[in-house]
């Protein structure tokens, strides 16, 4: 394949400008990948015993950015896993791999893998229940967060705007197999993405229920629904519902029914 050119990473919004992180993350890009696929490399440095060559194992290569088990870290931009759907995980995994979700470490890291072993990663995130992270202040105002609050647990219907909840769940679990979870996530890490679906830069299966909300939200909703979410605790049972326990509000590709 040709060889990527600092040309390739320019900014979208500003041509003129490389991006930061490629040369900065490509060492470290590296690193994950070994240990991802050749933990027995770094056994055989060890004439005491053997690594195991397990998932758990491989997978560690994910914990400086999303932690041990998949709980996150207090970076705002690198999103919990632990407990979300499985087939959420999947389709994420699998957009990063094929380029429809852009992030240059992610779409590195995952370019070659096939299908089997990203269910493999899939699965074992669903299936981890860490202890929750410590809970987040909020630093907005009561009225914001009250606006939040609202958006959150109503929706704006006057706006086109359905409750968060009535697709992830009245404690916002998410649903099996593919609506992810909401709490447990940062405020910016939130924002960041609702900003992505409103803009076109990621998207979803067909139709893209998330582009259409997205797009249907103000600046100061879209503060407000993110520093609301970002202040709940992660209930004591994080799983997500069961599979048609809650009436969609829209048609959604990454759910279907």
């Amino acid at each position: 394949m040709p060889l990527r050119t600092r040309d390739d990473f320019k900014r979208p919004d500003h041509p003129g400008r490389a991006l930061p992180y490629p040369a900065r993350w490509s060492g470290y890009v590296i690193l994950l990948i070994a240990l991802m696929h050749y933990p027995a490399v770094v056994a055989s440095a060890q004439p005491t015993g053997r690594a195991p060559d397990t998932i758990t194992a491989r997978l560690l290569a994910c914990a400086a950015c999303h932690g041990r088990q998949g709980e996150g870290t207090n970076n705002d931009y690198f999103p919990r896993l632990a407990g979300k759907p499985a087939g959420y995980l999947m389709n994420q995994l699998v957009a990063f791999r094929d380029g429809r979700r852009r992030y240059p470490p992610m779409n590195y890291l995952l370019e070659y893998i096939p299908d089997a072993y990203l269910k493999k990663m899939a699965d074992h995130f669903a299936a981890l229940r860490p202890a929750p992270p410590p809970q987040a202040v909020a630093d907005v105002s009561p009225a914001v967060l009250a606006r939040g609050r609202s958006l959150v647990s109503e929706g704006d219907q006057a706006h086109g705007v359905p409750a968060c909840s009535g697709c992830h769940g009245p404690k916002l679990t998410g649903m099996e197999p593919a609506i992810p979870g909401l709490v447990g996530l940062h405020a910016s890490y939130i924002s960041a993405q609702l900003g992505a679906f409103r803009y076109g830069t990621r998207t979803a299966a067909a139709p893209d229920c998330m582009q259409l909300v997205a797009a249907s939200l103000t600046e100061s909703d879209v503060t407000a629904v993110a520093a609301w979410l970002a202040s709940l605790p992660i209930p004591p049972n994080p799983s997500p519902v069961p599979h048609g326990s809650l009436a969609m509000p829209l048609a959604c590709g990454s759910e279907p029914n």
